[in-house]
C-alpha cells in the first residue's frame, strides 16, 4: 500500500501502480486529513504558528532570491555546497507550506527548482572536490547527496499532484530516479554498509520508492540491493542499535542517524503497517529516541567518539524525532523536550505536539541513572550514566565502556567524563573538525582527528608505552569490546565496573567508578583502575579537565624558559609539558576553579609515579587544536599498576559579592589497600568522618568478602559495599 509520504497520520491508501501509469497523476491523498487539520488548527497553537512563520520567512527569501542550481564545485562550507543545502531545505519547506496554506506560489517555486535540477542532474559525474569518502554528485561525499534526497523527496511529494504529466515524468526520471539509482546500484560499496551513511541512502531511496510508487526501490531500501536482507534498512535497525536503543557510533552520531531511521520508519508504518516497524525488536526505534535524549547534559550530547561538543537537542533531527516519537506514543515527557527546544515540525506529529503542549500536558522528561548496553545483543560493553538528580545542573558521571563504534570510534576503552553545576568538568575532546568551515579543510575531519582526537592519550583512559589501544587500528578495535561487569544505582551510591582485555597484547585492565553523594553537595567521584600485564611497561593515566589551577598539591618544577613536547607520536606529539613533579608521599592533589566552583583531584598513583601537567596544542602549525589542560600520572618499570583518584567538587565563588567559600579541600586523607580479592578505599573527611568503599574482584552478588584496612576488618557480600563511620550499607 502507498500513501502520500508526508501525510502519515491520514487514513486512506493507494495501491502501488506500475511506474509511469496514468494513475500516478492523482495524489496519494487528495486534501488529506492531516494537512487539512494543520491548515485548520495550526494557527491556534503558538509553537506551530511560529514554525509556519519561520518556514515562510525562509522559503519566501529563497523565492525572492530566485532559482540557483550551480554546477557542484566546492567542498563543505563553499558556495555550491551551501546553495544545494539551501535548495533542499527550501524545497522541503515549499512543499509543506503549499499543503498547509494552499498558496500556489510555493508549489510553483518547487516545480521551477526541480525542473532546474532535472537539467543539471543528468550532466553530473563525480564531484570535483571528492576526498577519501564515497564520492557524491551534488556534494563532495555521497552522504550529503542522501540528505539532499531525503529532504527533497518530501517536498516533491507534497506538490507532485500539481504538476503536468510531462513535468512530473521529467522530474521523476531526471532527478529522483537518477538520484536513487546513484545512491543504490551506483554506490554499492556505500549502500550495502551497516553504517549511518547507508541508513541515509536507504531512507532516501525508500522514500523515493513510496513517492514514485516503485516497489522495487522500496524493497531494495528495506532488504538491500540483492533482496536477501543481509543489508538494507531492516538489517541496519537490527545491527546498529542495542536492545536499549543505544546507537553504536555514540551519542553525536546517534542524533545524526536517528532522523533517517525514524523518517523511513514512519513512511513504512503508513504504507505497510503490518510490517510493525515501530514494534520491531521490542520497539527499539522508539527506545532510541528516548536514549538519544538521555545521552545529553543540559541539552548537549555527551561528546564521545567523533563528536562536536556544541551539538544539542536543538537540531532538526531531534525536532523531527521528538514529534514522531510523540505521535507514536503520546508520551507527555516528549512535550517537555519540545518545550526546551522551542521548536517543532510542520507535520501531523508537530501539530499534535504543539496542541498538547498548549493544553498543558507536558511532564518532565525522566532523566535518571541508566545503563545503555552496546551491540545488537547488548554484549559489547555499555555506557553507564550516573546522575545525581533530574535537574539540568545536577552532576552526571559517564563511564564509556562501549565498543569501538566503527570508523568514528575512538581508542578510549574505559574512558569517563563528568559534568557538574551546568559545566563539563572532566572532559572528552570529541573530534578535531570545524564542521562546514571551508577554510578548515572544507569542513571535513582534520588530520589532527587521527593524530590527536582519536588517540588514547587524548582521553581519560589508560595508555601503555605511549601507544594507543589496538595500535590505533579501528578494525582491530571493532573485534573486541569491554565487559560491563557491574552497574548499580540507588539514592546514595552509583557504581560501574568494567574490564578491557586485549586493547594491548597481554594486558587486562579493570576500572570502577563510583558516584558518592555527599548530602546537598555534589557527589564525590572515586576512580579505581587496576592494570595487569605480562611485562614491565610505562603506564600513563591522563585526566582532561576544564578550569584554572588554583593549587598544586605536590612538589613540581615548571618549564618557564622553554616548553618541551611530551612525545613524538600517538598524540604525545601534541602535548606541551608545562610542569613535572613527584609526590613526596603516597598522595598528591590538584585543585582548579571552574565557573563558580572548585574541584580537587586527589591521587594515589603507583609508588614513584611522575605527574605531568600539560596542555594540548603542540605540533599544530595551523592552529587546528583547542588548547586544553591535562594531568598525566605516569608509572614506569612494572608489569602491573593501580591508580586511585578521587574528584571532589567543593566551595563557591561569587564574583558579584567578591566572596569565596570553601576553596580548600574537605578531604583530610585518602587511603587504599589491596586485599586478597578486593580493594578498599578509605576517605577521611576533615571533622572526623570517614567513608570506606569495598570493591571485590568478583561480581557475584552472593559472594562473601573480608579485608583489612589500617587494622580494621571489613566484611561484606557482593561486589561493592559502602561503610559510613563504621555503619555498613
Amino acid at each position: 500500500m502507498i500513501r502520500r509520504l508526508l501525510l502519515l497520520a491520514a487514513v486512506s491508501t493507494l495501491t502501488v501502480a506500475t511506474a509511469g501509469h496514468a494513475q500516478e497523476a492523482r495524489p496519494a491523498l487528495s486534501d488529506g486529513a492531516a494537512f487539512a487539520a494543520m491548515a485548520r488548527e495550526g494557527g491556534r497553537y503558538p509553537l506551530f504558528a511560529a514554525e509556519v512563520a519561520r518556514m515562510r520567512e525562509t522559503v519566501d527569501a529563497a523565492i525572492k532570491d530566485g532559482i540557483h542550481v550551480p554546477v557542484p564545485k566546492d567542498p563543505g562550507g563553499g558556495y555550491t555546497h551551501e546553495q544545494h543545502k539551501r535548495n533542499y531545505m527550501a524545497l522541503y519547506g515549499a512543499g509543506l507550506l503549499y499543503r498547509i496554506t494552499g498558496e500556489r506560489a510555493y508549489a510553483d517555486y518547487a516545480r521551477q527548482l526541480l525542473l532546474a535540477y532535472a537539467k543539471l542532474y543528468p550532466t553530473l559525474g563525480d564531484h570535483p572536490a571528492k576526498a577519501n569518502e564515497s564520492v557524491g554528485r551534488l556534494f563532495w561525499q555521497s552522504l550529503n547527496d542522501s540528505v539532499w534526497l531525503v529532504y527533497s523527496v518530501q517536498g516533491y511529494d507534497a506538490i507532485r499532484d500539481t504538476l503536468s504529466a510531462a513535468d512530473r515524468k521529467t522530474i521523476d526520471d531526471d532527478v529522483f530516479r537518477r538520484a536513487a539509482a546513484f545512491l543504490s546500484t551506483g554506490s554499492p560499496e556505500m549502500f550495502d554498509r551497516i553504517h549511518n551513511h547507508a541508513t541515509w541512502a536507504c531512507a532516501g531511496v525508500g522514500m523515493t520508492g513510496y513517492v514514485l510508487r516503485d516497489p522495487r526501490l522500496v524493497d531494495m531500501a528495506l532488504k538491500g540491493r540483492d533482496g536477501t536482507g543481509k543489508s538494507g534498512f531492516l538489517r541496519q535497525v537490527d545491527e546498529l542499535f542495542s536492545p536499549d536503543g543505544y546507537y553504536t557510533e555514540g551519542p553525536y552520531y546517534q542524533r545524526y542517524a536517528l532522523l533517517p531511521f525514524v523518517l523511513l520508519a514512519q513512511a513504512i508504518d503508513a504504507n505497510d503497517p503490518a510490517q510493525g516497524i515501530f514494534r520491531r525488536r521490542d520497539g527499539v526505534l522508539l527506545k532510541a529516541i528516548r536514549t538519544t535524549i538521555q545521552l545529553s547534559y543540559g541539552g548537549y550530547f555527551f561528546p564521545l567518539n567523533d563528536a562536536m561538543p556544541d551539538k544539542s537537542l536543538k537540531t532538526d533531527e531531534l525536532y523531527q524525532a521528538v514529534a514522531i516519537g510523540y505521535a507514536a506514543t503520546k508520551d507527555p515527557a516528549f512535550l517537555s523536550i519540545t518545550e526546551q527546544q522551542g521548536r517543532t515540525t510542520l507535520t501531523p506529529g508537530g501539530l499534535a505536539v504543539a496542541r498538547d503542549l498548549a493544553a498543558g500536558k507536558a511532564q518532565p522528561f525522566p532523566f535518571a541513572p541508566a545503563l545503555f548496553r552496546d551491540g545488537p545483543n547488548g554484549e559489547q560493553g555499555a555506557i553507564a550514566v550516573m546522575r545525581s538528580g533530574p535537574e539540568p545542573d545536577a552532576s552526571v558521571l559517564v563511564a564509556k565502556n562501549s565498543g569501538m563504534g566503527m570508523g568514528h570510534g575512538h581508542f578510549d576503552k574505559l574512558n569517563w567524563i563528568f559534568y557538574d553545576a551546568g559545566e563539563p568538568v572532566i572532559t572528552d575532546y570529541g573530534s578535531a573538525r570545524f564542521l562546514n568551515v571551508e577554510a578548515k579543510d572544507g569542513g571535513r575531519y582534520l588530520p589532527e582527528n587521527e593524530s590527536w582526537a582519536k588517540q588514547t592519550v587524548a582521553h581519560n583512559s589508560l595508555v601503555m608505552n605511549e601507544t594507543s589501544h589496538f595500535a590505533g587500528k579501528w578494525r582491530d578495535g571493532q573485534k573486541l569490546a569491554p565487559k560491563q561487569l557491574y552497574f548499580a544505582s540507588d539514592a546514595k551510591t552509583q557504581v560501574s565496573t568494567a574490564e578491557m582485555d586485549g586493547a594491548y597484547p597481554g594486558v587486562r585492565f579493570r576500572r570502577t567508578l563510583v558516584a558518592l553523594p555527599m548530602g546537598k553537595a555534589s557527589p564525590l567521584v572515586l576512580d579505581l583502575l587496576r592494570a595487569t600485564g605480562d611485562k614491565p611497561a610505562t603506564w600513563d593515566l591522563p585526566l582532561h579537565y576544564r578550569g584554572q589551577i588554583t593549587e598544586i598539591g605536590f612538589p613540581h618544577r615548571s618549564n618557564t624558559a622553554e616548553r618541551p613536547v611530551l612525545g613524538k607520536a600517538n598524540g604525545y606529539q601534541h602535548i606541551w609539558v608545562d610542569a613535572t613533579g613527584t609526590p613526596d608521599g603516597d598522595a598528591a592533589s590538584l585543585t582548579w576553579m571552574l565557573g563558580k566552583r572548585f574541584y580537587t583531584w586527589h591521587m594515589l598513583p603507583p609508588k614513584g609515579a611522575q605527574l605531568i601537567l600539560g596542555e594540548s596544542g603542540a605540533d599544530d602549525p595551523r592552529f587546528n587544536l583547542r588548547r586544553e589542560p591535562l594531568l598525566i600520572a605516569r608509572a614506569t618499570g612494572a608489569a602491573d599498576a593501580t591508580f586511585v583518584g578521587l574528584l571532589e567538587p567543593h566551595g563557591a565563588y561569587d564574583p558579584s559579592a567578591e566572596t569565596v567559600v570553601n576553596s580548600r579541600s574537605a578531604i583530610a586523607k585518602l587511603v587504599h589497600t589491596r586485599g586478597a580479592d578486593a580493594d578498599l578505599v578509605r576517605i577521611d573527611l576533615i571533622g572526623g568522618r570517614s567513608i570506606v568503599l569495598a570493591i571485590a574482584d568478583s561480581v557475584d552478588a552472593t559472594a562473601r568478602h573480608r579485608a583489612t584496612i589500617d587494622g580494621r576488618v571489613i566484611e561484606w557480600t557482593g561486589h561493592f559495599a559502602r561503610f559510613d563511620q563504621g555503619a555498613a550499607r
